[in-house]
C-alpha cells in the first residue's frame, strides 16, 4: 500500500470536487479523506494499491465537469489507519 497527500489547486471549491473525489476513491477501493483548505484548494490523502493511487491522481487532474484544476502537489504520506474514504471538515 502506498499513500499520497495531495494539494489540489484551481477552481476546486464550490463545484462538487470533494463529493466527486469520494465517489472516485471508493470506486477504486482507496482509503483516505478529502477536505477544503482556507486557501481555496482541496487537500486529499489517498492510499491503496500503487496503480489505483496513480489512477486517482490522474483523475484528480481532470476532476468533475465544473472544476478547473491548475496544479496538484503530491507528497508521500503514511496510510490512514481507518478504513474507507471520507469527507472531512474544512481545515
Amino acid at each position: 500500500m502506498i499513500a499520497r497527500l495531495l494539494a489540489i489547486s484551481g477552481r476546486v471549491q464550490g463545484v462538487g470536487y470533494r463529493d466527486w473525489l469520494v465517489r472516485q476513491a471508493v470506486r477504486r477501493g482507496l482509503r483516505g479523506w478529502v477536505r477544503n483548505r482556507p486557501d481555496r484548494s482541496v487537500q486529499a490523502l489517498v492510499a491503496g494499491d500503487a496503480a489505483a493511487v496513480q489512477a486517482m491522481i490522474a483523475a484528480c487532474h481532470r476532476g468533475p465537469l465544473l472544476a478547473r484544476v491548475t496544479a496538484i502537489v503530491e507528497a508521500p504520506a503514511e496510510p490512514p489507519e481507518e478504513p474507507g474514504f471520507s469527507r472531512r471538515a474544512d481545515g
